[in-house]
Parts: C-alpha cells; sequence; structure tokens
C-alpha cells in the first residue's frame, strides 16, 4: 500500500531511497533526509507527517523521507552508521548506547512526560503493582523490563521475582493477555485508547504515578548521530525548525492533524487515531516553556536510577546524551 512521502520501509532499501518520489518541485532543489521511526506511523509521530504534509520540510530546502525500521535493526544502529539522519528513540535507549560508545543524540523530546504504565485486562484486577506477585507478564526484550517493574513492586512491597516473564515481542496486547499473560507495558496514549475503542476496559499502572520509584524520564525523543550534530547543524536546524512546528500545529489543531496522519498512514483505524491525538495534543508540551525541550535534571536522575540499577556498565556525562540547540 502506497503511503504519501514514505518510501523504502525497510533497511535494507534505503540505497533506493534516491529513486523515491517527492511531492512537488525538482528533488535536486532539497537536501534529502531520512527520518526513521521506531515502529509503525502512530500518534506519537504526528508532527513529522504534518509537517511533511504542509510542505514545512520542502520550505526549508528539506526533502524528508520517513522510513519504517527492520525487525533487526534498532533505531540508534541505523543512525549511529549514518544510514538515516534522524531516528524516533527513547531516553534509556539513548543512555545505553552512549554507555557502550555508540554516538547517538538526542535533540526532541517529543512527549514531556512518561505516558507508560503497567496494563491488564480489568477482570483480571491487578490495580497495585503488588498485585503483580505471581502472575505473568508480557515481556518485549528489554534489559529495563525487570529494573523498572522490580523498582516499581518493591516501592510497594512486592517482589519482581515472582513475576513469570513471558517473552511475547511485540505481540498484540489484547491478544497476548487475553491468552498467554496477566500484563504488560505498554503506551497509553495508543494501546490504552485503543482499549477504550474497542470496549475493552483496562487497569494500568502509570509510571507517572510512582516517579518516587521509577524516575520521569523523555519517551520517546528525536536522534541524530554526533556526526550531524557536530557537521551538519544547517541541517538539523532547518529540520527541527519545521518538525516543531509540525507538533505546534498538532498541539493546536488535533483533528487536522489525525486526518493528516491517517493520509499517510490509511491503513490505521482512524478512530483510534483521531481518539489518541485528541488524549496526546496536550501532552506533546504539557509543563515545558516550548515543544521539545529537554531538561539537564531528567537526563541527570535517570542516569543515575540506571547505574544504580545496573542497567548500563558506567555512568554517561548527561550534557553529552542530548541537545536543546535546534530547537527554534
Amino acid at each position: 500500500m502506497k503511503r504519501v512521502a514514505i518510501c523504502g520501509l525497510m533497511v535494507g532499501v534505503l540505497v533506493a531511497l534516491a529513486g523515491c518520489d517527492v511531492i512537488g518541485g525538482t528533488p535536486g532543489e532539497w537536501t534529502p533526509v531520512t527520518v526513521m521511526l521506531d515502529w509503525t506511523p502512530n500518534t506519537n509521530h504526528t508532527g513529522l507527517y504534518v509537517a511533511q504534509a504542509q510542505g514545512w520540510y520542502r520550505d526549508q530546502g528539506l526533502d524528508v523521507r520517513i522510513i519504517e525500521p527492520a525487525q533487526e535493526n534498532t533505531v540508534v544502529q541505523v543512525v549511529a552508521a549514518g544510514q538515516a539522519d534522524f531516528g524516533i528513540s527513547y531516553q534509556e535507549e539513548v543512555t545505553i548506547a552512549r554507555s557502550q560508545d555508540v554516538p547517538v543524540v538526542s535533540i526532541a523530546a517529543i512527549i514531556q512526560h512518561n505516558t507508560s504504565g503497567f496494563a491488564s485486562p480489568r477482570a483480571k484486577g491487578l490495580t497495585q503493582p503488588r498485585d503483580f506477585q505471581g502472575k505473568k507478564y508480557g515481556a518485549f526484550g528489554s534489559p529495563m523490563e525487570k529494573a523498572v517493574l522490580g523498582a516499581l513492586m518493591a516501592c510497594d512491597g512486592a517482589d519482581v521475582n515472582t513475576v513469570e516473564f513471558v517473552d511475547v515481542g511485540w505481540a498484540d496486547y489484547f491478544l497476548v493477555t487475553q491468552r498467554d499473560v496477566d500484563f504488560t507495558w505498554i503506551f497509553y496514549g495508543w494501546t490504552g485508547i485503543e482499549a477504550q475503542v474497542r470496549g475493552e476496559p483496562l487497569n494500568i499502572i502509570m509510571l507517572s504515578d510512582w516517579v518516587q520509584c521509577v524516575p520521569d524520564y523523555y519517551t520517546p525523543v528525536i536522534i541524530a548521530s554526533e556526526q550531524t550534530v557536530a557537521q551538519r547543524q544547517d541541517v538539523a536546524r532547518r529540520f527541527m525548525a519545521a518538525t516543531s512546528q509540525g507538533y505546534r500545529y498538532a498541539i493546536e489543531h488535533p483533528a487536522e492533524a489525525a486526518d493528516m496522519l491517517l493520509q499517510a498512514a490509511p491503513e490505521s483505524n482512524a478512530g483510534l487515531v483521531r481518539q489518541s491525538q485528541q488524549w496526546l495534543s496536550p501532552r506533546y508540551q504539557a509543563d515545558a516553556a516550548r515543544w521539545g525541550e529537554q531538561k539537564a535534571e531528567v537526563w541527570q536522575r535517570y542516569v543515575d536510577w540506571m547505574a544504580d540499577q545496573g542497567l548500563i556498565a558506567r555512568r554517561i556525562d548527561p550534557a553529552q546524551a542530548f541537545t536543546t540547540e535546534f530547537l527554534p
């Protein structure tokens, strides 16, 4: 199925990007830029698609292509290798990468506060972290999972070692919680809203309600390589000018922004996209002075927490892990 302004859905075909269609104008007039998503198109990405649909990237002299990841590659690997100019990642992934000398930098926070949590069908009655004892957890394979769940349960007087971890990868939440596991980790703005759309009530323990146990962090973020940050500053600045414009539009016009996302990804559930956009739009910027803002103290608290949990071999310098210099 063709999507507007999306070409080369796998890393392996990045070499073919030069042949993708460009909406309007002559491709040679613009600087080519690739952006790799972390998953299939969803409302975390709306600002990118708004900037594309409104021509704001072209106004900045950029020919932007939005691509999806191949399963065997992580976005940080692709961006660090220079096979994509920008990508969607997470603060925890960037922190782990930098502790392993992978040269990626976060250049914007897409959402200001963590909107994820541990969800279960309401009928299972899991309303507090202690309720997870003796249950089956649907794991997607990150080393973060046991540490985050463990810290959360310890705060509630429970032991994560009583939980059975079942590897479900990126399987559908509704399928695995009905068949294989009791609970799993979701983004409320997508899967939580989907549960409402489907009429399947859930309980969700939001991490934002337990920041005394697991500190708040930026998820997702936009990343670039150190090389791009150091040597292509003008491109990064123009890309972020248009991207910021796209997210500000999505904040102010969620219905219209949802329609633009649906035009780019017509296979999406329209009801889900529209309701998700209404919920997420005010949370992009939240209490920050501008969209995309990142604070050193947020990075430092999370670096310290990850180090204390043994999730990184060495503490990184947060000042090297993120920058706000490209935000308009």
